[in-house]
């Protein structure tokens, strides 16, 4: 596989776990559950079941081994994803889901700058003005939103990235010598642990086990799994503005899905998001085919 083509198959992963993270406000509004410390353990639960199996699977016998192989780097990336888990559905559970990925959209502002800061990634130019017209396009969407909005979610909410940025410069550190999935499954681990007790009595039942394994598996599981495999190839830029696709397809997720409509300005907002993401990524692909040598045939 070539460079472009592994740059290429990083990307659509990237966009991938971002359509796995959004689907978290719509799980969320379709629970009759709304304890936000049952919600976080349950999802922890079914996500440390499903890595569990991801890793069993690719590696069997060997699995004990490649969990003890990340070290402190990968408790370190365990407890800043608990961070992660247990923030977004205090939000959640705060304020709207819009207002929530509205905060969380600056997580690739923190990621790049981390990522320059820490590791020394040079950011592409079109790469930063992409950021600052995405970052625009989180400021209308943000302006229409706090006039009526509850603030104690938006800074719950804020943790999140925070919790992102360092999490993406330890993944990018460690992606040539060890496998930090594992990472994944410490997180799960710690953050089940952290909010059993304060889960307690449990109360779901029925549909909600259902969403909850959901979230847990494929919202959250396959998700991060998708980003830790996309972070072996994409910069710490590039990992975080993709991800503001989740605050575009999370917010018109629930509004068509669960009927949470976004304010015009939200949406005047994710349009300048998408059109951001989409000219980088043109402007990118077009370098890389210049770049390229014509094949004979």
């Amino acid at each position: 596989m070539t460079d472009a083509h592994a740059h290429r198959r990083a990307l659509l992963m990237m966009i991938g776990a971002t359509l796995c993270w959004a689907s978290a406000g719509v799980l969320v509004r379709h629970m009759h559950l709304h304890d936000a410390w049952e919600i976080t353990f349950w999802r922890s639960a079914f996500m440390t079941l499903f890595v569990g199996g991801w890793l069993w699977q690719q590696y069997r016998a060997n699995a004990l081994r490649k969990i003890a192989a990340v070290g402190w780097p990968g408790l370190v990336s365990g407890a800043l994803l608990t961070v992660m888990f247990i923030g977004f559905i205090a939000a959640l559970s705060a304020t709207t889901v819009a207002n929530t990925l509205i905060v969380i959209s600056i997580a690739p502002f923190l990621a790049a700058l981390m990522g320059r800061i820490f590791l020394g990634e040079t950011v592409a130019m079109r790469t930063w003005l992409a950021m600052v017209a995405a970052f625009a396009g989180i400021v209308v969407m943000f302006v229409g939103a706090v006039s009526h909005e509850r603030w104690i979610g938006a800074t719950i909410a804020a943790i999140v990235p925070v919790a992102y940025g360092v999490n993406i410069v330890i993944l990018r550190k460690m992606r040539a010598s060890v496998d930090m999935i594992p990472a994944i499954l410490i997180a799960g681990v710690i953050s089940a642990l952290v909010t059993a007790p304060l889960a307690l009595p449990f109360d779901a039942a029925g549909r909600d086990f259902v969403l909850l394994a959901l979230m847990g598996m494929v919202q959250l599981g396959l998700g991060c799994i998708l980003m830790t495999i996309a972070s072996r190839q994409l910069s710490a830029a590039e990992i975080g503005l993709v991800s503001v696709l989740e605050t575009v397809f999370g917010t018109a997720a629930v509004w068509l899905l669960a009927g949470e409509q976004p304010s015009g300005a939200a949406l005047a907002g994710g349009s300048i998001v998408i059109g951001a993401l989409a000219a980088d990524q043109i402007v990118s692909a077009r370098r890389a085919m210049r770049r390229t040598p014509a094949m004979i045939t």
